[in-house]
């Protein structure tokens, strides 16, 4: 970490791909700002890092001096963007074609809009309200609150939910 705070403020850009962004936001790089993760932790980037706006469904977001990106293949569209950003587009298109990438995500960050939607715990398929971890009812810890059962994946969620109930209403 602090590594990355020293080195952080000697560069233009600092990026994360995937769950990266969870690194950067310790080093407190994101603080205030809009991030993203792959989908599967958007929950708990947003529970654990309560100060960073988490943007859902999109494959990458620059916020200036740090970009962060979801999966993978979203990391090449950073990069892409990145390639973009200092040298023009048509620098990047060459640079895609040369790795035969042929993803658009590069053009339009907001394309992953089908994972855009919190996801809502059903009977079927019970959600973690502070991760939004799938969980299994037998095995869960239960809390109840205002009538309603929630179920959580970890003593460490239940305890974020306890702790501020309404931040986790859907």
């Amino acid at each position: 970490m602090a590594w990355l705070d020293r080195t952080s403020k000697g560069t233009d850009l600092t990026i994360s791909v995937c769950n990266g962004s969870f690194v950067l936001a310790r080093a407190g790089l994101l603080s205030g700002k809009s991030a993203t993760a792959h989908h599967g932790a958007y929950g708990m980037l947003a529970a654990t890092f309560p100060d960073i706006t988490v943007k859902r469904g999109v494959r990458f977001v620059d916020a200036g001096n740090v970009s962060t990106a979801g999966g993978l293949t979203s990391g090449i569209d950073l990069a892409l963007h990145v390639v973009e950003r200092y040298f023009g587009r048509s620098v990047a298109e060459t640079t895609a074609t040369q790795l035969e990438y042929q993803g658009n995500g590069w053009k339009d960050p907001g394309s992953n809009s089908a994972i855009a939607k919190k996801p809502v715990s059903t009977e079927a398929r019970p959600l973690c309200p502070v991760c939004e971890s799938e969980v299994d009812r037998k095995t869960a810890l239960v809390g109840a609150l205002g009538g309603l059962t929630h179920y959580f994946c970890s003593p460490g969620c239940r305890d974020r939910f306890l702790a501020d109930p309404d931040r986790y209403k859907e």
